[in-house]
């Protein structure tokens, strides 16, 4: 996306940022958590079912988002963490408006999905993974503890991530490959210029190195007679013929035994 459109748009719209949105996501999956844990057949209440929401349960646009990502504590906590660390720091790098942007495309995209497929349940764990491509987009090289032991460097655990999508995308259901689409569409629309951007001048400097490749292969001497060079025969001596016309380059055996060119009259 444009900076000049986000910038039009912030000036217009920032009144309506929610400050602090992260937070505000995490602590809603932590209080859904333990309600799930104390009890879980409620939760069914608070998934993406557009039938449902069209039936009047209109709180489900809303509840959805916080919807915990696993019920495993370690791993919830894991992932409410990372999430947190990563969504903060995008926050933090962009500003409040551009932040909610990213999440609200992300947001409006998997709603439509959920009418696209009315009757099955939306899920948000498509727009926690697009928070983390985009951080790991911006600080590859940034390394996570991967709960809190091993560590690894994200950009790795971005290419797993893609590798999973793609893999979902084509092997998954209808449902789910759409929600792929979903939330990789605020990615594309953040960092498609950008990616396009860095292959054109990744291949530029690709062609670059080639050609400088070339031209390092390439003799600098070459006897006229024999052809040797310096690179076929790197102790061999070469000179130039000051009797020849154009000064071409003669080894060592040959710089006083070779017919002298002469300029045609």
């Amino acid at each position: 996306m444009k900076a000049s459109l986000l910038d039009k748009l912030e000036r217009h719209f920032r009144r309506f940022a929610i400050p602090r949105l992260t937070l505000v996501i995490v602590i809603g999956q932590v209080m859904l958590y333990i309600l799930s844990r104390a009890n879980p057949e409620r939760m069914d209440r608070f998934t993406l079912n557009a039938t449902l929401v069209m039936k009047g349960e209109w709180w489900r646009l809303i509840t959805f988002m916080f919807f915990p990502p696993v019920t495993n504590v370690l791993f919830a906590f894991f992932a409410l963490y990372i999430f947190y660390l990563f969504g903060s720091s995008l926050e933090a790098r962009w500003g409040e408006f551009r932040y909610n942007v990213y999440i609200l495309i992300a947001y409006l995209a998997t709603v439509l999905v959920a009418f696209i497929l009315p009757g099955r349940d939306a899920t948000n764990v498509f727009i926690g993974g697009s928070v983390f491509l985009a951080f790991a987009y911006l600080y590859p090289e940034f390394t996570l503890r991967l709960f809190f032991v091993l560590p690894i460097k994200i950009k790795y655990l971005a290419w797993i991530t893609w590798f999973g999508y793609i893999y979902t995308f084509v092997f998954g259901t209808r449902m789910s490959r759409l929600l792929v689409l979903a939330s990789v569409a605020n990615f594309l629309l953040f960092f498609g210029r950008s990616i396009v951007i860095r292959g054109r001048n990744a291949k530029r400097r690709m062609e670059a190195s080639t050609i400088r490749r070339q031209r390092e292969r390439m003799p600098f001497h070459r006897c006229r007679v024999c052809g040797k060079t310096e690179k076929s025969d790197p102790d061999m001596d070469f000179r130039v013929c000051p009797e020849c016309d154009g000064g071409p380059d003669y080894c060592a055996d040959h710089i006083f035994d070779h017919e002298h060119i002469r300029k045609s009259s």
